[in-house]
C-alpha cells in the first residue's frame, strides 16, 4: 500500500562548527517553518544526504541545541571510517548549503525535567545528551549526573561546554569523564558500581552499540525499572522518507486468516496530551496509516521499522507487528511497538505516544 510522502524541508545552513578532529556541528535556521520545528530536548531530525548512487540516502541525527533557546536548530555529527553520510557532512558541507530535512521526531526525551537525571553518553552519542542537559538546566531543578565515555581527551565532545556548565551549576551537575586511554573501556561492573549511587534517578543512554549493551545491563541488575530505563537506537534507513514511500504491504485479508473477515477494531488512544477514540479500524491498515486518515498528526520518520520514532506503548489489546528492526525482547515485553507497522489483532485496543 503506497503512504503519503512526509513534507521536507531546506533549512539553510548557518554555521559548520569544528568540535573535535572528527566531529561537526551543523547550525541550521529553520527560519519560516519554526513552529513546524519545535521539538524536545533527546529528539532528533532525519537529514536527506546526496548520493551519486541513490540521489540521496537519509540519516537520524540528534539535535544537540536546546529548544529552550529559540533559534537555530543544531546536530552534531561524528565521522565514521565507512560512514558515507558523516564524511560527506564533515568535509562537504558548507555555511550557504541547504539541508533536506524532516521536522522532529523521537522518543528519547525526559517526561519530566525537575527528576533527577542520570545520562551515559558514549562518543557521539552525547549529542542528545547535552540536549538534554541543557533544557534541564534551564527548565528543570532535578540534579544531573553525566558519565562521559571517550577513546581519549582530544575525542570529548563538547569538552569546554562541560567544564563551563559544571562549573556554573555546582550544587546541580557532576560530569565524569572516563577516557579509554587512561582507564581502558568500561565493564559492566564499574558502569554498575557508578550507577549503584543514583539508583533512584531516570537513566538515559546513548552510545555505540557494546557501552549500551553494558550500561543498561549494569542498570537491569541494580533494579532500575523499564520505565526509568531509556536507550538511544538508530539503525541507517534503507529506504527513502524523502521521496516516494512505500509502507511494508499488509497482509491481503483474503489470504490471511488473521484479518480475513475481521470487524474494525475500537482504537482509544493519548497523544501530546490529547485523546480519542474511533470505532473503524480495520484490520489491514497499520496503525500511522489510520491515524493519518482521520487527520491525527503521529509521530514517524521512516515508516519501515528500521527507526523508533513512530513508537508507542499498548495499554489494552494487541496488535501485531509486520516488520521490526528496532525494538529489543525487552522492549516489546514493555508494551511498546511501532505505528508504522502495528495492525490490530483484538477487537479493542488502548494506546499512548507519552
Amino acid at each position: 500500500m503506497a503512504g503519503s510522502q512526509e513534507e521536507s524541508f531546506h533549512l539553510k545552513v548557518l554555521d559548520v562548527i569544528e568540535e573535535t578532529d572528527d566531529a561537526r556541528t551543523v547550525v541550521l535556521d529553520p527560519g519560516e517553518h519554526t513552529e513546524l520545528f519545535r521539538y524536545r530536548a533527546g529528539q532528533f531530525i532525519t537529514v536527506a544526504i546526496p548520493s551519486e548512487r541513490t540521489g540521496l540516502v537519509a540519516r537520524c541525527y540528534s539535535l544537540s541545541s536546546s529548544p529552550h533557546l529559540e533559534g537555530p536548530l543544531a546536530i552534531t555529527v561524528k565521522r565514521t571510517l565507512d560512514g558515507y553520510a558523516s564524511q560527506w557532512i564533515c568535509s562537504e558541507l558548507k555555511p550557504g548549503d541547504s539541508l533536506q530535512v524532516l521536522v522532529p521526531s523521537g522518543i528519547f526525551t525526559p517526561a519530566d525535567l525537575d527528576q533527577d537525571l542520570l545520562l551515559f553518553a558514549g562518543g557521539s552519542g552525547v549529542t542528545p545528551i547535552i540536549s538534554i542537559v541543557r533544557n534541564a538546566l534551564a527548565e528543570g531543578s532535578g540534579r544531573i549526573v553525566v558519565f562521559y565515555a571517550n577513546r581519549d581527551e582530544r575525542s570529548v565532545i563538547f569538552a569546554r561546554e562541560w567544564a563551563e556548565l559544571a562549573a556554573e551549576n555546582p550544587e546541580r551537575l557532576l560530569v565524569i569523564h572516563w577516557l579509554e586511554s587512561v582507564q581502558g573501556l568500561p565493564t559492566q561492573e564499574q558502569l554498575k558500581a557508578f550507577a549503584s549511587a543514583y539508583t533512584t534517578y531516570d537513566a538515559f543512554v546513548c552510545g555505540p552499540a557494546p557501552f549500551m549493551k553494558a550500561t543498561t545491563n549494569a542498570l537491569k541488575e541494580l533494579g532500575f525499572p523499564r520505565e526509568r530505563r531509556h536507550q538511544e537506537k538508530f539503525v541507517s534507513l534503507g529506504g527513502n522518507p524523502f521521496g516516494e514511500i512505500r509502507e511494508t504491504a499488509p497482509p491481503d485479508p483474503a489470504s490471511d486468516p488473521s484479518t480475513s473477515g475481521a470487524a474494525p477494531a475500537h482504537l482509544e488512544y493519548e497523544l501530546d496530551g490529547e485523546s480519542g477514540t474511533y470505532d473503524d479500524w480495520e484490520a489491514s491498515t497499520t496503525l500511522l496509516s489510520f491515524l493519518e486518515s482521520k487527520g491525527v498528526k503521529a509521530p514517524y520518520s521512516c515508516r519501515e521499522g528500521e527507526c523508533s520514532a513512530c513508537a508507542f506503548r499498548l495499554l489494552k489489546g494487541d496488535v501485531k507487528m509486520l516488520k521490526n528492526d528496532v525494538l529489543d525482547d525487552e522492549d516489546i515485553a514493555d508494551g511498546i511497538r511501532l505505528g508504522c507497522q502495528s495492525l490490530p489483532t483484538t477487537d479493542s485496543v488502548k494506546i499512548t505516544y507519552s
